[in-house]
């Protein structure tokens, strides 16, 4: 069995029983200005915030876009928080008709935040009820079918809706446009990632850590949060284990190198990639399903999972003719581009 991408931000069973932990709900800011990172987003959410609660109104309908990992939940529950309610957790999928929403929604009080993970895969039929429910706080709801069929209006207490979406191109436009607050979150910088990790590691009581180890998890993090306390719980685990309780920057690069991490934050599976574009297409440029079929690995993952980091440090371009290493890139794997092939930056 393959080993689990310790650099993945996607959702997974394992990611969503970590959330459940105690430990990592404590590591969550419960206010707004606890908030590391994403400036541009507090400062627009705090004055929502304030001007709904000047008025007496619920938050604004909130739609948040962008990769994982980088704290889209954490936003609902902070948001919640903000405006004395609960938040209530639930997906796309999850909401396979009707009903589930129906249910969802009657149960909520007055103010409370309806968070909708990966929203863009909500169902077509279930979609439909959520317009009334955004616009109008009801809910028309059809009984039966044929001469009998009738409507029944369920009128729904005041609510946010937050989605959170990956793929905002794949959401329609009649839902996007529902939403009064729509945000890209963008990847973490390095000092933002240090002041997550200072604050995490006091919460997990990592013993020992230097300020050379939170800097080095920090430049493996790939930009994002998540990835940076699942490096951290890694380098406790081995710091307790291999070196004495101590986690400095030895047990940073020991832990990390156990789990294939190098020093840029490139895993097996990201160099596997790019050598095969290298050796094998010379460094490009080659479509996706090709690379996905030479390393026997689905064509959406590798675009989902380790395509977007490589494109953002500047290893790989996307062209119209393919995929096509850069300079930087080729040079990472020590491989040697081709003069006619070389793609110039």
């Amino acid at each position: 069995m393959a080993k689990e991408r310790i650099v993945t931000a996607g959702a997974q069973e394992r990611e969503r029983e970590a959330d459940a932990d105690p430990q990592t709900l404590e590591i969550r800011p419960r206010a707004l200005r606890d908030y590391v990172g994403q400036r541009d987003l507090v400062e627009r959410l705090a004055i929502a915030l304030e001007a709904a609660r000047l008025r007496g109104d619920p938050m604004e309908h909130v739609l948040l876009h962008g990769p994982p990992g980088l704290g889209k939940t954490t936003i609902a529950h902070v948001i919640a928080a903000e405006m004395g309610t609960r938040a209530h957790v639930t997906s796309g999928p999850a909401l396979t008709k009707a009903g589930d929403l129906v249910g969802t929604l009657t149960k909520m009080e007055a103010g409370d935040v309806l968070f909708i993970d990966e929203i863009h895969r909500l169902p077509a039929a279930v979609e439909e009820f959520i317009y009334p429910a955004m616009e109008d706080r009801r809910i028309d709801f059809t009984l039966d079918s044929g001469m009998h069929a009738r409507v029944v209006t369920i009128a729904l207490k005041p609510f946010t809706l937050i989605g959170a979406t990956t793929r905002a191109g794949l959401l329609t436009q009649a839902l996007r446009s529902r939403f009064g607050i729509a945000h890209h979150l963008e990847y973490y910088g390095h000092d933002d990632l240090v002041r997550i990790l200072h604050r995490a590691a006091g919460i997990l009581s990592v013993e020992g850590i230097t300020t050379g180890a939170f800097d080095a998890i920090a430049s493996r993090s790939r930009g994002t949060p998540r990835i940076a306390l699942r490096l951290l719980r890694r380098v406790r685990d081995f710091a307790e284990v291999r070196a004495n309780g101590r986690a400095d920057h030895a047990a940073v690069d020991g832990a990390l190198r156990l789990e294939g991490v190098d020093e840029r934050g490139l895993d097996e599976l990201d160099r596997k990639y790019m050598r095969a574009i290298a050796s094998i297409y010379g460094g490009g440029p080659v479509g996706l399903e090709a690379v996905a079929a030479t390393l026997g690995e689905d064509a959406q993952t590798l675009e989902d999972l380790v395509e977007p980091f490589l494109l953002q440090i500047g290893f790989l371009a996307r062209t119209r003719q393919g995929r096509r290493l850069t300079r930087q890139g080729a040079d990472a794997i020590g491989f040697t581009l081709p003069a006619n092939g070389l793609f110039e930056e």
